[in-house]
């Protein structure tokens, strides 16, 4: 998918609000922040990357069903990480404590917090830089687990909190650890 940055600054700044405000005045537009302020506007994806990202948010949404361990999200759901980005991971899952402790305006809008994991999916017209700079980004605020599928290159980047990230060639399958216990991703459903 093409993405876009506009800069605002030193034009005008957007606080999370008025970024708030801003995407809902826009909802035909995916839209994302970084943490200079920058607007990136990204394009929606291809049938086979949706197809794919639908299929990694059932298998994690099944997991999640029965384990009942949290809240899993789509890729229209943007967060806002401690460093003032706002993201929109393709798949992301958040413990259910850390859900619970947040007001219902926070859950309303987009929810002040890293996720506890994350999924990004390469789709052909994705940079490969730009993807592991905001799966990068979101270990750096919290994210305890997060995975970068590259089909094309049939690769797995894993990024874990404090540690450097980990580089699987065509693996079978990938294991939730310790963050989404018992949880055990079947990558056929990618390859």
């Amino acid at each position: 998918m093409n993405t876009y940055t506009l800069k605002l600054e030193p034009l005008f700044q957007l606080d999370s609000e008025k970024f708030y405000q801003f995407c809902r005045q826009n909802p035909d537009v995916k839209l994302e922040r970084n943490a200079q302020g920058e607007i990136i506007i990204v394009s929606p994806t291809g049938g086979e990357t949706g197809k794919r990202n639908f299929n990694l948010a059932l298998k994690i949404g099944n997991w999640n069903e029965q384990a009942k361990l949290g809240v899993c999200f789509d890729s229209s759901t943007c967060f806002r990480l401690p460093n003032g980005a706002e993201r929109s991971p393709d798949v992301s899952w958040v413990k259910q404590a850390r859900w619970d402790e947040l007001t219902p305006e926070e859950k309303t809008k987009f929810p002040p917090l890293a996720p506890d994991f994350v999924l990004e999916l390469m789709s052909p017209s994705d940079r490969l830089k730009d993807t592991q700079e905001k799966i990068q980004e979101y270990s750096s605020n919290g994210v305890k687990l997060g995975w970068l599928i590259n089909p094309k290159q049939r690769q797995v980047e894993i990024y874990r909190l404090g540690e450097e990230k980990e580089v699987l060639d065509n693996p079978p399958s990938l294991s939730g650890e310790n963050v989404l216990p018992g949880f055990v991703l079947d990558l056929k459903i990618v390859w």
